[in-house]
């Protein structure tokens, strides 16, 4: 499509009324029709572990799971996270659910527990309403809240998608400036030291802080500047997109390192409960060369595919808790209940969709925008519709195509009804 009739189109699109009625939108009707199985415990695993602790959550540009724990001939990739993964608890198995608007989407589904709309970034679709919130949230139990961003405030409509999330205060290039530039701002290294001055005054304040910080320096097309190159990359991945991905985002491990290093050296890692994940892919699997590939290829030990392109790694540094592995299938929208209940904050009252990790044995996540509507992430495997449900593909967690489906035609109605709920119940909100 050519610019103005896409934007005519989704302007339509997006005005089209959704089938489901708000009214019906309840916790338990979205809990049954996702047959979510907690363990039965009077008080949740890690009940208020970290109450009283900061919470700092690091998205990470384009980051997928596969970097962790990679050695390309010899040499970690991402030895920070790496030694991290060792001494928090890892979610091997977790997943993006971002659709047009990437990286602000993340921001979105991460901080609402929502999922995103059917066309359109939700900072264009949703920035007007009075959305239910973690900032929100967060703050009416007595915390402070600020998002951090090297880019303009108006890159995405963050300007108006941050009032709508109710963050108490945004740093952008305003605060960061335009020095060290890397992609669309100033490097990972500025963010993170820069921020590592302001989170120490939060924390000197006396009142917990819930923060979220926005790596770029890893963002497509990853043309990191020639100063900022740490990693030796073998000749056969010099000038590929991969080779290019690889070096960036060890140079965004790097930029982490070093903030991990001035957050202990200051105190505020002991009082802080630290979340890390992947906003989005970085290399879709549809458009990447045949060099690219197989680079993949020899990476994966295997064909690179849907299920290895969608997934991302999730950490969280808990103080006084010790590594552990959860193998169980997440996404972004699960992170807001799964960190509320490290803190200590219910969300009896807070329609979500997503469901707390530590405490799930099942779980399923309905895709859009980068699937097929209808596609879905189960504890076996990922599905992909055809036309309908009949000619769907399944494909398994561990690579390759299932030979059984990995969902049933109940998960994928099911998946498209939380769709059209999240759809219909977002709209429903007043506006601001």
């Amino acid at each position: 499509m050519d610019i103005l009739n896409y934007q005519v189109y989704a302007a339509v699109a997006s005005a089209e009324d959704v089938s489901v009625d708000p009214k019906v939108v309840t916790q338990e009707s979205i809990d049954q029709l996702k047959h979510v199985q907690t363990a039965s415990l009077a008080v949740p695993q890690y009940w208020a572990q970290a109450k009283g602790k900061n919470v700092i959550i690091i998205q990470m540009e384009a980051f997928q799971n596969f970097l962790i724990n990679m050695k390309l001939d010899g040499q970690e990739v991402t030895p920070n996270l790496n030694k991290l993964v060792s001494d928090s608890f890892y979610f091997p198995h977790f997943f993006q659910q971002v659709g047009q608007g990437n990286t602000s989407d993340s921001e979105f589904i991460v901080n609402t527990s929502f999922y995103v709309p059917k066309y359109d970034a939700a900072t264009m679709v949703y920035a007007n309403k009075q959305l239910p919130s973690m900032p929100k949230t967060f703050a009416a139990n007595g915390y402070q809240t600020a998002t951090f961003h090297t880019n303009d405030v108006l890159f995405w409509n963050r300007n108006n998608l941050y009032k709508a999330l109710g963050w108490q205060k945004y740093y952008d290039d305003d605060f960061f400036g335009e020095s060290d530039i890397v992609a669309f701002g100033s490097s990972d290294e500025v963010l993170y030291d820069k921020t590592t001055a302001e989170l120490l005054k939060m924390q000197q304040s006396g009142k917990p802080f819930y923060t979220q910080l926005i790596s770029m320096s890893g963002h497509h097309p990853f043309n990191l500047p020639k100063r900022k190159y740490n990693i030796k990359l073998p000749e056969r991945f010099e000038n590929t997109l991969v080779g290019n991905y690889i070096r960036a985002e060890n140079y965004a491990d790097k930029a982490l390192g070093q903030f991990i290093e001035k957050l202990k050296q200051n105190g505020v890692w002991d009082n802080s409960v630290i979340v890390i994940y992947g906003d989005h892919l970085g290399l879709p699997k549809y458009t990447l060369s045949s060099k690219d590939k197989d680079l993949m290829k020899e990476i994966y030990g295997r064909e690179y595919d849907v299920q290895d392109m969608l997934n991302i790694p999730l950490i969280i540094s808990v103080p006084g808790s010790s590594a552990k592995v959860f193998p169980q299938v997440g996404g972004q929208s699960d992170l807001f209940p799964t960190i509320s209940n490290l803190v200590g904050i219910s969300l009896k009252d807070h329609i979500h969709f997503g469901q707390d990790l530590l405490n799930a044995t099942s779980n399923f996540l309905p895709e859009r925008y980068y699937l097929p509507s209808g596609s879905l992430i189960t504890d076996s495997g990922i599905f992909v519709p055809g036309v309908g449900y009949e000619d769907g593909l399944s494909y398994k967690l561990t690579g390759g195509r299932a030979e059984e489906t990995t969902a049933t035609k109940e998960q994928f109605d099911n998946a498209l009804r939380l769709l059209e709920m999240s759809d219909s119940y977002v709209q429903s909100l007043p506006d601001r």
